[in-house]
């Protein structure tokens, strides 16, 4: 029988609507740049289609070769091991479809153009003309317990910030690593710039985007005499689809190598010496396809962070019941533990917890 192609985009889902519209742009944008290979994704928790729906629909139309891309900016734990859990548990139960994954976006000279476009967006909206070398860039990643994904938002930011000139560059986090946005923003403050630019290196738009963007209004109202600027994510900009593509691209060409150089589960990274060799496996089971649809909720899950985990509203003062629900109860008492492996510097003055909504509250 001859070989079918399909591909596969593999994200972490969310609960906020927009987010997973967002998402499903890159599947169709991939539609378009791969117009006679089928395309499909799926999310690993709170939102539908989930993973291995999406590869049931490209079985069903007869695909023997999936090409599997995480869409997803950095190799944390999600792409290290979540993602390839579910795909090998699903190659396992199905062996007439054979399942490549590919590597993460990363860092890539298309995504660094990416990012600076954004970020030019910004400025040339901005009434006011500062020079780029009164002005410091303030890259926000998502954050994460893998060391080598939070020193890629690092080396993005350096990139930037060298690339157009700007006075200074700083990076922050929007949670489980240091430092957080406000400290973050806090200390670049005493640096004497005219201006900060706060760009979130995020993908998709969701609670996150909207506490980062709090948290600069936050500050900015402590430091009137610096001009913050709220630069937009990258969302599905023509490169970042490019880059999608050349991943895809990669597999085919047997050249789809993730950077395990620097992973804290292949090797010993200072500070994170106990994970070397840790068993590859999901803990998201047990919320695929949760959240699907906020049926009770008039913010759809753009609201409170917390919604995610009281399953209630508070912006509204309305529980929300998701459409879809899970086969077992999650009340965790089936033998197995999901929780992340403990991050070594919890207890770091400047983070790690992710970003307390209370302290946006009116």
């Amino acid at each position: 029988m001859a070989e079918k192609l399909g591909i596969m985009v593999c994200g972490h889902g969310s609960r906020n609507q927009n987010a997973a519209k967002e998402f499903s742009k890159v599947a169709k944008g991939l539609k378009e740049l791969f117009p006679t290979t089928p395309v499909e994704y799926g999310y690993l928790e709170f939102c539908n289609p989930v993973i291995h729906a999406g590869l049931d629909s490209l079985r069903d139309q007869g695909v023997t070769r999936v090409l599997a891309v995480p869409g997803m900016l950095f190799a944390a734990g999600h792409a290290k091991n979540d993602i390839p859990s579910v795909l090998n548990t699903y190659a396992a139960q199905n062996p007439s479809m054979s399942i490549e994954y590919g590597r993460e976006l990363g860092v890539d000279l298309k995504m660094i153009r990416a990012a600076a476009e954004r970020i030019q967006e910004a400025i040339d909206a901005c009434e006011t003309q500062v020079p780029n070398h009164e002005t410091l860039l303030m890259v926000v990643g998502r954050g994460s317990s893998d060391p080598d994904a939070n020193s890629n938002a690092s080396k993005v930011m350096r990139m930037v910030w060298e690339g157009m000139g700007f006075g200074w560059g700083e990076t922050c986090y929007s949670g489980v690593t240091f430092p957080l946005v406000e400290p973050g923003l806090e200390h670049a403050a005493k640096l004497g710039y005219k201006r900060i630019i706060v760009f979130p290196y995020f993908l998709f738009t969701g609670v996150l985007i909207k506490s980062i963007y709090s948290y600069t209004d936050i500050v900015a109202a402590r430091h009137p005499d610096i001009e913050f600027v709220k630069a937009g994510y990258l969302n599905d900009h023509p490169l970042v689809l490019q880059t999608f593509r050349d991943r895809v691209n990669e597999i085919v060409d047997g050249a789809a190598v993730m950077n395990c150089q620097m992973c804290k589960y292949r090797d010993q990274v200072l500070g994170f010496e106990d994970q070397v060799g840790l068993a590859q496996e999901s803990h998201h089971h047990h919320v695929e396809g949760i959240g699907g649809g906020l049926e009770n909720c008039p913010c759809k899950g753009d609201c409170d962070a917390s919604c995610r985990e009281e399953e209630f509203c508070k912006e509204h003062d309305l529980p929300w019941t998701p459409l879809h629900t899970h086969e077992h109860s999650h009340d965790h008492d089936h033998g197995h533990s999901h929780h992340h492996h403990p991050y070594p510097h919890a207890d770091h003055p400047h983070g790690p917890n992710s970003m307390k909504k209370t302290r946006l509250r009116k």
